[in-house]
């Protein structure tokens, strides 16, 4: 196993160091799915290097009527758009179902949109019987990547692999049960946040990301969406 220096220089540095953890594990033409924006680059050196295709999986919070910063749960995209909620805190305000109708079809409006900005008219890949690698450029607590999971599981996928440069070891114990397999290539006790692990943790542009996904696109070798 090589050895990883810390910090990355960049999140594709990052990405590189993951894709050559992931070249020899995996086969069967899998799918490479992002969260944006911080993923992408990192997913981009991973689709190239397993000439498997990219695409995004944008995960929006539900937030408490009256107070959005209180997370229901989530609302998360793909071939199959599905909404997560968080049973306990659900439990504990008993919101309006109506609210949370309404709440679902306008994060799943803005998620079009964005989707728009960075696919264009390109469809999500479907994710049913494929081994799916879901990406980020890390994990602090886990909630996104949480959401995330789930939403992936509920496509039917044959197998799914979190791979994340780096995240805390209680983190990564409570999404084991939600994935198949977890490549991490650094996990310290005494994490603090991602970005301490980057020398460079610039807040990745829309334009990157569009350039990158257009990159993988024409490239023949890369697996069709």
């Amino acid at each position: 196993m090589d050895q990883i220096t810390l910090p990355f220089a960049d999140r594709r540095e990052a990405g590189r160091a993951l894709a050559a953890r992931l070249i020899d594990k995996v086969r069967d033409n899998p799918v490479i799915v992002a969260l944006p924006r911080g993923g992408v680059p990192v997913a981009y050196e991973v689709a190239k290097a397993l000439n498997a295709p990219l695409d995004l999986l944008m995960v929006r919070k539900i937030g408490a009527e009256g107070w959005k910063e209180f997370g229901l749960g989530a609302v998360i995209d793909g071939d199959h758009p599905h909404l997560v909620l968080n049973e306990d805190v659900v439990r504990q305000i008993d919101p309006n179902p109506d609210y949370i109708r309404a709440e679902m079809q306008r994060q799943l409006k803005e998620i079009e949109r964005r989707r728009l900005i960075y696919c264009g008219d390109r469809k999500p890949i479907s994710l049913t019987g494929r081994t799916v690698i879901v990406v980020d450029d890390g994990i602090a607590t886990g909630g996104t990547v949480r959401a995330a999971l789930e939403g992936v599981r509920r496509n039917s996928p044959e197998k799914v692999i979190l791979a994340v440069p780096v995240a805390p070891p209680s983190t990564l114990e409570a999404l084991a049960a939600l994935c198949d397999e977890i490549i991490c290539l650094a996990s310290p006790v005494n994490f603090g946040a991602v970005g301490a692990f980057y020398s460079n943790f610039d807040q990745t542009e829309d334009d990157e990301i569009i350039q990158l996904l257009a990159e993988l696109e024409k490239r023949p070798d890369i697996g069709r969406w």
